[in-house]
């Protein structure tokens, strides 16, 4: 008997969409997620929890970690993914799956105890390729998790990310940074032509 193919839903806005505590427009936050993305400027993509009548659950990005509310579903088209990610922290291994089959697995640089990369379920907020030389190149996947140390860090929101060791060294397998994931050109070549935006990850 074959096992049931593991996809995740990702709803992208096409329309700025409230978000509410409950799947009801009485219990709106007064928050509005923006229809792009801040540095890409690509649509809003965000993991689906589930289904009520016209809401969608969905993750968002920021503080709290791994916080969740609802949209209404009507501001959003939905499609599958089956790629995912899982990060060990203990093992400081990266692993990339398509379904349940993991396609490849990377040693990655993690954050140093005094600035330790944050645990939960977050996603791919932006998918970045970086211009030629710049720092923590080639490429660079901005997630939904902030740093628990920085409010800020080099004037973002101490934002987490999985990028390269260019320009900032690291060796694969160490826990030096300062919160973010750096895996080598490989890893990340092999990424960001497979996957971008919405994709889950689970950081443990």
């Amino acid at each position: 008997m074959h096992k049931a193919a593991l996809v995740f839903v990702i709803a992208t806005l096409h329309h700025p969409a409230a978000v509410f505590n409950a799947p009801s427009e009485h219990t709106w936050t007064h928050a509005v997620l923006p229809l792009y993305t801040p540095l890409t400027h690509h649509r809003t993509s965000l993991p689906v929890l589930g289904r009520r009548g016209r809401f969608l659950p969905v993750l968002l990005p920021g503080r709290p970690n791994g916080h969740s509310g609802w949209i209404l579903a009507r501001r959003a088209q939905t499609w599958k993914t089956p790629w995912h990610l899982l990060l060990r922290l203990r093992s400081k291994r990266l692993f990339v799956f398509k379904g349940r089959r993991i396609m490849r697995s990377f040693a990655v640089v993690i954050g140093k105890p005094s600035t330790p990369t944050p645990t939960g379920r977050f996603f791919v907020e932006e998918a970045i390729i970086l211009p030629s030389g710049a720092l923590g190149g080639p490429d660079a996947f901005a997630l939904s998790a902030r740093s628990n140390v920085y409010q800020e860090f080099e004037g973002g929101p101490g934002q987490i990310a999985i990028h390269g060791v260019q320009g900032i060294g690291g060796t694969p397998g160490t826990a030096v940074s300062h919160g973010c994931i750096r895996a080598t050109a490989e890893a990340l070549q092999f990424m960001v032509h497979r996957f971008g935006t919405g994709t889950p990850i689970d950081i443990r």
